[in-house]
């Protein structure tokens, strides 16, 4: 029998639950093969003898890791290791070098000498559709003021006021190190981080040092489209593979990667942009393996990791990453307020060298200040007490307004539940018309958006993102007031 009570060590001190301590670890031997595909696992009640915990703890822990996709229970049988899982190609190494700095790119990437070294929102009288942004009167405007007056009020702060590095503030890369280290799964030093100002200066700096003109780049055939014009704007040709309810379709990819040189990836793992559905772990790790053996990049844009409602937030790809193919971006402007450009590039000490050179020619540096605010802010937990308060909102919100959604509006959107996120995937029936729900939509204040950015060449899903986060539930009852009486009209102008 597999040794489990001497494998599996729990910290009871430690402030995560146990049965996310305990799949983290199933994770990890599933990855190293340690429990290779088709393995039965422990009876829930005998683990829990075996362990000292409670028989919930690991129902729990088994519950989780099925949702992921690590184990299937099969009725009767017991729980096994999943039977698709591919086996994860990995460096060799050990626990003293886990945690070791990333030197050396898996990929190939581009490097500009002659760089080296120099270091909307319009008030209307409208109700607007969004496609999934924070409700910034939620913003705690009060705790982040303190901790500027207090920052601001000491004499060292003269020391942030003139040029500083383009890396970003130090002791924000250092506790974002450790925070992303124990949230995301990440086995990173803070010479792995790039301090942005958002996620879209991340995709931008990573799309100049991978693609050049002509250069391929998969993405999805719905995809987040401000990162579609980055890498157009770059002249690279977007090769696009559908999507399904387990994500991007590493199939395709794989037949693409046979024919062509593709220089990287783009995938929104966790929640899809702007399907929302989440890569699942089958797939994650055909893409890594496909990543390494074709020495492509993987930019893993996770916009909105912290917010999930069903079960704990899925580990990025970026914590599976050995070979150093994954640059992982992401910011804290959707967890407290767009307006705080706070953002990290996380990569090989090699890529965020060369990131950092070309940001100090677009961007000198960040806002010291701000950045030294948002490290104690995470420091001090106050950022993980903010997420914890929103997210009971949101998932309030999430609720209501899919409730009222399906029950007034059934006979024209087709939608599912979102498990995490900000916005539901809206698929208007065929019958009818994106342009004339728009149209009719402004006779009640109510601005549609641009619903064609969804749609590329020539697929036609009819379908856009509606964002329920920003809305209170006051408003989520007039939003669906308002789409009601434009149906029931284009239904009327329909027979007529």
């Amino acid at each position: 029998m597999f040794p489990y009570k001497t494998t599996i060590h729990l910290d009871r001190k430690n402030k995560q639950p146990l049965y996310l301590q305990l799949s983290n670890q199933f994770i990890e031997l599933i990855k190293e093969n340690t429990l290779p595909s088709k393995t039965k696992l422990l009876g829930s009640r005998s683990l829990a003898r075996l362990l000292e915990v409670h028989r919930k703890t690991v129902v729990a822990c088994y519950e989780e890791l099925t949702l992921q996709g690590w184990v299937e229970s099969i009725p009767q049988k017991g729980t096994f290791v999943h039977a698709n899982l591919p086996l994860l190609q990995q460096q060799n190494f050990n626990k003293e070098t886990e945690f070791s700095k990333k030197e050396v790119t898996g990929f190939e990437f581009y490097k500009d000498k002659t760089i080296k070294g120099k270091s909307n929102a319009i008030a209307t009288d409208f109700l607007s559709l969004n496609d999934g942004v924070s409700d910034v009167r939620l913003t705690p405007v009060q705790e982040l003021a303190r901790i500027y007056r207090r920052i601001v009020n000491k004499k060292s702060s003269i020391n942030h006021l003139s040029y500083g590095s383009t890396y970003g503030n130090i002791k924000l890369r250092e506790v974002l190190t450790e925070y992303l280290n124990k949230t995301r799964g990440l086995h990173i030093t803070k010479d792995n981080v790039l301090i942005t100002r958002g996620s879209q200066m991340g995709i931008y700096l990573s799309s100049k040092l991978i693609l050049k003109k002509d250069d391929l780049i998969i993405v999805g055939e719905t995809n987040y489209v401000s990162a579609d014009r980055t890498f157009k704007k770059q002249g690279a040709a977007l090769l696009r593979v559908s999507v399904d309810e387990n994500g991007l379709n590493t199939n395709e990819i794989e037949k693409l990667c046979k024919r062509k040189k593709i220089k990287a990836i783009y995938v929104t793992s966790h929640h899809h942009h702007p399907t929302t559905v989440t890569l699942s772990a089958e797939r994650r790790i055909h893409l890594l393996n496909l990543a390494k053996e074709y020495s492509f990049a993987i930019i893993e844009d996770d916009y909105d990791y912290d917010f999930n409602y069903n079960h704990a937030p899925i580990l990025p790809l970026a914590s599976h990453d050995t070979n150093a193919n994954v640059i992982y971006i992401g910011s804290v402007c959707k967890a407290v307020a767009p307006v705080y450009r706070v953002g990290y590039l996380i990569a090989a000490k090699e890529f965020v060298d060369e990131a950092a050179n070309l940001r100090g020619i677009v961007d000198r540096q960040g806002d010291a200040l701000l950045e030294l605010t948002f490290a104690e802010f995470i420091k001090n937990g106050d950022l993980d007490r903010h997420i914890k308060k929103v997210m009971k909102v949101y998932k309030a919100r999430r609720d209501l307004f899919c409730k009222l959604l399906k029950e007034e509006l059934h006979d024209f959107f087709q939608f599912k539940t979102p498990i995490g996120g900000m916005a539901v995937w809206v698929t208007l029936d065929k019958k009818y018309s994106w342009n004339t729900v728009s149209e009719i939509a402004k006779k009640y204040q109510l601005d549609i958006g641009n619903w064609k950015r969804y749609d590329v060449a020539n697929t036609k899903h009819n379908s856009i993102r509606v964002g329920f986060a920003y809305y209170t539930e006051e408003e989520i009852y007039k939003l669906i007031a308002i789409l009601k009486k434009v149906m029931n009209e284009m239904l009327i102008e329909s027979v007529f």
